[in-house]
Protein backbone atom coordinates (compact mmCIF):
# COMPACT_ATOMS: atom_id res chain seq x y z
CA UNK A 1 0.00 0.00 0.00
CA UNK A 2 1.33 3.43 -0.95
CA UNK A 3 2.45 5.67 1.91
CA UNK A 4 0.56 8.96 1.56
CA UNK A 5 1.81 11.68 3.90
CA UNK A 6 -1.52 13.51 3.84
CA UNK A 7 -3.18 10.46 5.40
CA UNK A 8 -0.37 8.79 7.37
CA UNK A 9 1.35 11.88 8.82
CA UNK A 10 -1.48 14.31 9.49
CA UNK A 11 0.03 15.47 12.77
CA UNK A 12 3.16 16.70 10.99
CA UNK A 13 1.65 18.03 7.77
CA UNK A 14 -2.04 18.80 8.32
CA UNK A 15 -2.33 20.95 11.48
CA UNK A 16 -5.53 22.72 12.47
CA UNK A 17 -6.24 26.41 12.16
CA UNK A 18 -5.04 27.04 15.68
CA UNK A 19 -1.55 26.86 17.27
CA UNK A 20 -0.25 23.57 18.59
CA UNK A 21 3.00 22.38 20.13
CA UNK A 22 4.71 19.48 18.37
CA UNK A 23 8.02 17.62 18.46
CA UNK A 24 9.45 16.95 14.99
CA UNK A 25 11.78 13.96 14.55
CA UNK A 26 14.81 13.57 12.29
CA UNK A 27 14.03 13.34 8.57
CA UNK A 28 16.00 13.08 5.32
CA UNK A 29 15.89 16.00 2.89
CA UNK A 30 17.24 17.23 -0.40
CA UNK A 31 18.05 20.88 0.38
CA UNK A 32 19.17 23.90 -1.58
CA UNK A 33 19.95 27.37 -0.22
CA UNK A 34 19.78 30.80 -1.80
CA UNK A 35 18.85 34.43 -1.43
CA UNK A 36 16.34 36.74 -3.07
CA UNK A 37 12.74 37.44 -3.94
CA UNK A 38 10.53 34.31 -4.08
CA UNK A 39 8.46 35.99 -6.81
CA UNK A 40 11.42 35.98 -9.20
CA UNK A 41 11.71 33.55 -12.10
CA UNK A 42 15.06 32.33 -10.77
CA UNK A 43 13.41 31.20 -7.53
CA UNK A 44 11.19 28.75 -9.41
CA UNK A 45 14.33 27.06 -10.76
CA UNK A 46 15.33 26.11 -7.21
CA UNK A 47 11.96 24.42 -6.80
CA UNK A 48 12.24 22.60 -10.15
CA UNK A 49 15.63 21.15 -9.18
CA UNK A 50 14.27 19.72 -5.93
CA UNK A 51 11.27 18.14 -7.63
CA UNK A 52 13.38 16.65 -10.43
CA UNK A 53 15.53 14.93 -7.80
CA UNK A 54 12.58 13.82 -5.66
CA UNK A 55 10.75 12.28 -8.60
CA UNK A 56 14.06 10.83 -9.80
CA UNK A 57 14.35 8.93 -6.52
CA UNK A 58 10.70 7.84 -6.51
CA UNK A 59 10.46 6.64 -10.12
CA UNK A 60 13.91 5.05 -10.11
CA UNK A 61 13.07 2.95 -7.06
CA UNK A 62 9.63 2.08 -8.36
CA UNK A 63 11.26 0.54 -11.43
CA UNK A 64 14.14 -1.00 -9.50
CA UNK A 65 13.49 -1.18 -5.71
CA UNK A 66 17.09 -1.83 -4.69
CA UNK A 67 16.95 -0.26 -1.23
CA UNK A 68 16.05 -2.24 1.88
CA UNK A 69 12.66 -1.48 3.47
CA UNK A 70 11.49 0.20 0.25
CA UNK A 71 7.79 1.02 -0.12
CA UNK A 72 5.88 3.08 -2.65
CA UNK A 73 5.02 6.58 -1.51
CA UNK A 74 3.68 9.99 -2.48
CA UNK A 75 6.38 12.63 -2.98
CA UNK A 76 6.51 14.93 0.05
CA UNK A 77 5.60 18.64 -0.20
CA UNK A 78 7.99 21.51 -0.76
CA UNK A 79 9.24 23.16 2.44
CA UNK A 80 11.23 26.29 3.10
CA UNK A 81 13.19 27.75 6.00
CA UNK A 82 13.14 31.55 5.85
CA UNK A 83 15.33 34.27 7.31
CA UNK A 84 16.70 37.66 6.22
CA UNK A 85 20.29 38.62 5.44
CA UNK A 86 22.59 39.83 8.22
CA UNK A 87 22.68 43.27 6.59
CA UNK A 88 18.88 43.50 6.57
CA UNK A 89 18.71 42.52 10.24
CA UNK A 90 20.51 45.75 11.14
CA UNK A 91 17.55 47.84 10.02
CA UNK A 92 14.65 45.35 10.30
CA UNK A 93 11.56 46.68 12.10
CA UNK A 94 8.47 44.88 10.85
CA UNK A 95 7.52 42.23 8.29
CA UNK A 96 5.21 44.53 6.30
CA UNK A 97 8.17 46.73 5.34
CA UNK A 98 10.55 43.90 4.47
CA UNK A 99 12.33 44.04 1.12
CA UNK A 100 11.88 40.54 -0.31
CA UNK A 101 15.24 40.81 -2.07
CA UNK A 102 16.77 40.51 1.43
CA UNK A 103 15.21 37.10 2.10
CA UNK A 104 17.48 34.13 2.72
CA UNK A 105 16.05 30.65 2.25
CA UNK A 106 16.72 26.94 2.32
CA UNK A 107 14.20 25.01 0.26
CA UNK A 108 13.80 21.27 0.74
CA UNK A 109 11.77 18.17 0.01
CA UNK A 110 11.72 15.31 2.47
CA UNK A 111 12.81 11.83 1.37
CA UNK A 112 11.66 8.51 2.90
CA UNK A 113 13.78 7.04 5.69
CA UNK A 114 14.98 4.17 3.49
CA UNK A 115 16.74 6.56 1.07
CA UNK A 116 20.48 6.39 1.80
CA UNK A 117 22.96 9.19 1.29
CA UNK A 118 24.70 7.17 -1.42
CA UNK A 119 21.48 6.65 -3.34
CA UNK A 120 20.60 10.33 -3.02
CA UNK A 121 24.01 11.43 -4.32
CA UNK A 122 23.80 8.90 -7.16
CA UNK A 123 20.43 10.40 -8.12
CA UNK A 124 21.95 13.88 -8.22
CA UNK A 125 24.64 12.58 -10.61
CA UNK A 126 22.01 10.96 -12.84
CA UNK A 127 19.86 14.09 -13.00
CA UNK A 128 22.94 16.18 -13.83
CA UNK A 129 23.45 14.00 -16.90
CA UNK A 130 19.80 13.98 -17.99
CA UNK A 131 18.79 17.54 -17.07
CA UNK A 132 21.93 19.66 -16.53
CA UNK A 133 21.36 22.64 -14.26
CA UNK A 134 24.04 24.65 -12.41
CA UNK A 135 21.82 24.72 -9.32
CA UNK A 136 22.25 20.95 -8.91
CA UNK A 137 25.75 21.62 -7.59
CA UNK A 138 24.16 23.46 -4.63
CA UNK A 139 21.93 20.57 -3.57
CA UNK A 140 22.72 18.68 -0.37
CA UNK A 141 21.28 15.54 1.20
CA UNK A 142 20.82 16.22 4.90
CA UNK A 143 19.28 14.80 8.05
CA UNK A 144 17.38 17.55 9.87
CA UNK A 145 15.78 17.48 13.31
CA UNK A 146 13.54 20.40 14.27
CA UNK A 147 12.67 19.23 17.76
CA UNK A 148 10.14 21.21 19.82
CA UNK A 149 8.06 23.61 17.73
CA UNK A 150 4.79 25.45 17.44
CA UNK A 151 2.89 25.12 14.19
CA UNK A 152 -0.38 26.26 12.68
CA UNK A 153 -2.20 26.11 9.35
CA UNK A 154 -2.24 29.44 7.51
CA UNK A 155 -4.92 29.96 4.87
CA UNK A 156 -4.47 32.82 2.44
CA UNK A 157 -1.73 34.96 0.95
CA UNK A 158 1.92 34.42 1.87
CA UNK A 159 2.06 38.18 2.44
CA UNK A 160 -0.49 37.83 5.25
CA UNK A 161 1.47 35.29 7.29
CA UNK A 162 2.30 37.87 9.99
CA UNK A 163 -1.32 37.57 11.15
CA UNK A 164 -0.92 33.85 11.83
CA UNK A 165 2.53 34.23 13.39
CA UNK A 166 1.07 36.74 15.85
CA UNK A 167 -1.47 34.14 16.98
CA UNK A 168 1.29 31.53 17.31
CA UNK A 169 3.52 33.85 19.34
CA UNK A 170 0.65 34.74 21.67
CA UNK A 171 0.00 31.02 22.18
CA UNK A 172 3.69 30.50 23.02
CA UNK A 173 3.68 33.36 25.50
CA UNK A 174 0.53 32.14 27.21
CA UNK A 175 2.08 28.66 27.45
CA UNK A 176 5.34 30.00 28.97
CA UNK A 177 7.23 28.99 25.83
CA UNK A 178 9.81 31.07 23.96
CA UNK A 179 10.40 31.29 20.24
CA UNK A 180 14.01 30.45 19.38
CA UNK A 181 14.38 33.08 16.66
CA UNK A 182 12.54 34.81 13.82
CA UNK A 183 13.65 32.01 11.48
CA UNK A 184 10.65 29.92 10.50
CA UNK A 185 9.58 27.00 8.33
CA UNK A 186 6.82 26.95 5.72
CA UNK A 187 5.32 23.77 4.24
CA UNK A 188 3.39 24.36 1.03
CA UNK A 189 0.25 22.23 0.88
CA UNK A 190 -1.15 24.09 -2.14
CA UNK A 191 0.18 24.66 -5.64
CA UNK A 192 0.15 28.46 -6.01
CA UNK A 193 -0.10 28.02 -9.80
CA UNK A 194 -3.45 26.25 -9.48
CA UNK A 195 -5.00 27.58 -6.27
CA UNK A 196 -6.37 31.10 -5.76
CA UNK A 197 -4.46 33.24 -3.26
CA UNK A 198 -7.21 33.32 -0.65
CA UNK A 199 -7.33 29.50 -0.59
CA UNK A 200 -3.61 28.78 -0.33
CA UNK A 201 -2.78 26.44 2.56
CA UNK A 202 0.62 26.69 4.24
CA UNK A 203 1.91 25.11 7.42
CA UNK A 204 3.81 27.69 9.48
CA UNK A 205 6.22 26.47 12.12
CA UNK A 206 8.92 27.88 14.40
CA UNK A 207 11.31 26.31 16.87
CA UNK A 208 11.15 26.77 20.63
CA UNK A 209 14.05 27.42 22.97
Amino acid sequence: MKHEWRKKEKQVYIPKGKPEQIKISEYNFFTISGKGNPNSKHFSEYISVLYSLSYGVKMGLKKNPILEEYYDYTVYPLEGIWDISDEAKKTYKEASKLNKDDLVFTLMIRQPSFVTKKHALDTIKQVKLKKPNPLLSLVKFEKITEGNCIQMLHVGSYDDEARTFKIMEEFAENSNLKRQSKVHREIYLSDFRKVSTEKLKTVLRFKLK
